[in-house]
């Protein structure tokens, strides 16, 4: 029996390669979305020591200064939290891009391998037809043989 060879495996094993790569490039995408969210949360919490040492401040003895410092703090952090944010949402959308590639690479995977399927189950019932045309020829021929004898 002849053994079964894809024409485009070669293509199928590309295949396999983009869809891995894809693959790290989202869990990459993911990781880098991760970072920046801490950021982002670690700026609010200190948003939020801000605010809560301006509190403390406006209940203990009245420094000008402090409270200036304390609210240009704020300011600078409502801005940098704003700036956070932006990347986030940048790194959000990196994420959706490598989800989208990855799932384009999966379906043209998913076709390749549906063609090798269907090329190897034309190659079964080819190798089938054979078989049974090389049992016709050895029934033809015994029952020849058979014919001479007698």
């Amino acid at each position: 029996m002849a053994k079964f060879a894809y024409r485009m495996q070669s293509l199928l094993n590309i295949q396999y390669q983009l869809e891995n790569q894809a693959k790290m490039e989202l869990g990459r995408a993911q990781m880098q979305l991760l970072t920046e969210e801490e950021k982002r949360d670690g700026l609010i919490a200190r948003k939020e020591a801000y605010l809560e040492e301006g509190r403390r401040m406006r209940n203990d003895a009245v420094h000008v200064d402090e409270l200036r410092d304390n609210r240009n703090a704020m300011l600078i952090m409502d801005e940098m939290i704003e700036a956070q944010k932006a990347q986030v949402a940048r790194a959000e959308e990196v994420v959706e891009e490598a989800r989208r590639k990855l799932t384009e690479v999966m379906q043209e995977r998913k076709m390749h391998e549906k063609l090798k399927e269907k090329a190897f189950e034309q190659f079964r019932r080819e190798e089938l037809a054979a078989e049974g045309k090389a049992v016709d020829e050895l029934t033809s021929y015994v029952y020849g043989q058979r014919g001479k004898e007698e």
